[in-house]
């Protein structure tokens, strides 16, 4: 599977996210994971649609969306609109996930499903065949700058096991944590989409990619 490095911006600054974009763009990145918090789902309040549409402007980096947020379905349209390439929703936060993958799909993008550290993979087997990518949370979600939780690669493995005995091709993605020490133990489980925050965006974001890359 192809290794890809999904900066946060939610570690960038918030008054000026157009400008974060366009150097992540010039350091390498492979896409931006742009966080969706309604301070219900998680408790954190971010940003919604119309910041997406907003810096969808000036570049064509990946926009690999994270929502964090109660009754995903609702916001498809809205994300889809705005240009996110993916659309990741929790699969605690739905009752109905092959209704709401399917919605995805047919609003042009990218259909992921996130699971929080405590919930296992159980309820999710059944999806993995209609899902773009699959994100293993190694935080609680809702904050950045989190510790890296390595407990919770053993649901990584298993997740990569799966994916070969059912012949399958999604993307295993790690968020929480990741820097240029975790981020090898995160592949060594099987992951091979990393989103880091705080680690990229606290020195110079290429300096900081171009090492996480060497890790791998």
């Amino acid at each position: 599977m192809q290794t890809k490095i999904f900066p946060s911006i939610l570690s960038g600054d918030f008054g000026a996210f157009r400008e974060s974009v366009k150097t992540l763009e010039t350091a390498g990145a492979d896409g931006v994971h742009i966080d969706i918090m309604d301070g219900h789902f998680v408790p954190n309040l971010t940003f919604g649609a119309g910041v997406v549409e907003a810096i969808r402007k000036d570049t064509n980096l990946f926009f690999d969306v994270h929502t964090m947020i109660d009754h995903p379905k609702n916001y498809v349209e809205a994300f889809a609109k705005a240009g996110a390439d993916s659309f990741t929703f929790h699969l605690e936060a739905t009752n109905h996930p092959s209704e709401l993958t399917k919605a995805i799909h047919d609003a042009g993008m990218k259909a992921c499903v996130a699971v929080k550290p405590a919930t296992g993979l159980s309820n999710l087997t059944e999806l993995l065949s209609d899902v773009d990518m699959v994100l293993v949370m190694t935080v609680e979600p809702g904050f950045g700058g989190q510790s890296f939780m390595p407990d919770m690669m053993p649901k990584v493995r298993e997740l990569a096991e799966l994916r070969q005995k059912l012949n399958l091709n999604f993307d295993i993605e790690v968020d929480g944590g990741i820097s240029d020490v975790t981020i090898s133990e995160a592949a060594a489980a099987g992951a091979n989409v990393f989103v880091a925050g705080s680690y990229v965006f606290k020195g110079e974001p290429a300096r900081q990619i171009k090492n996480l890359r060497g890790k791998l």
